[in-house]
């Protein structure tokens, strides 16, 4: 297609940016670089991807704006070890939506993971707690004692072998 950008005239063809132009490219590298660390200045991504500092501030903003980036700390897995750690199995109850179960319990601190599943389930569930009372008391006040969950299943975690969570990208290196 040889149409060019047109901004002013809505019923003219405009050129769509592919999914690997220069500008698609160059967020996923500022991503990458972000992930590594959040607190990296702008002005040495800048630096490294060869572009001015104000091209890396104008991305990195306008992806947050968009709601395509959100830059928050991460603690490392392999640094905190809790006391207690829990997947559950939740089956919602008839009526009610796997998200209005996953939003309620989504304000709860020791909710680290909810993902919608298949199967005998609806949800997945991992909590970590800093003291085994704290999941019993999770338990009983979130998950057992309540209507829009019918059945439960509670695996505690015995050993934690490996962890990845945000971090994957990095675990190969860092196991090498």
């Amino acid at each position: 297609m040889n149409s060019t950008i047109r901004r002013n005239d809505p019923d003219k063809p405009t050129r769509q940016r592919g999914t690997h132009s220069v500008e698609e490219r160059l967020n996923s590298e500022i991503v990458k670089m972000l992930e590594q660390d959040g607190r990296m200045a702008f002005s040495e991504i800048a630096q490294k991807l060869k572009v001015s500092e104000g091209t890396i501030r104008n991305r990195v903003n306008g992806m947050k704006e968009a709601g395509m980036l959100r830059i928050v700390a991460i603690a490392d897995p392999r640094a905190t070890e809790y006391k207690a750690d829990a997947m559950v199995c939740v089956k919602v109850a008839p009526g009610v939506t796997p998200k209005a179960v996953a939003d309620r319990l989504s304000k709860v601190s020791s909710v680290v993971y909810i993902l919608w599943v298949t199967g005998r389930f609806d949800l997945l569930i991992e909590i970590v707690c800093d003291e085994p009372d704290n999941m019993a008391s999770f338990l009983e006040d979130h998950i057992h004692s309540v209507e829009d969950i019918v059945d439960a299943e509670v695996m505690l975690g015995l050993k934690n072998f490996k962890n990845q969570f945000l971090l994957k990208r990095d675990w190969e290196q860092q196991q090498g």
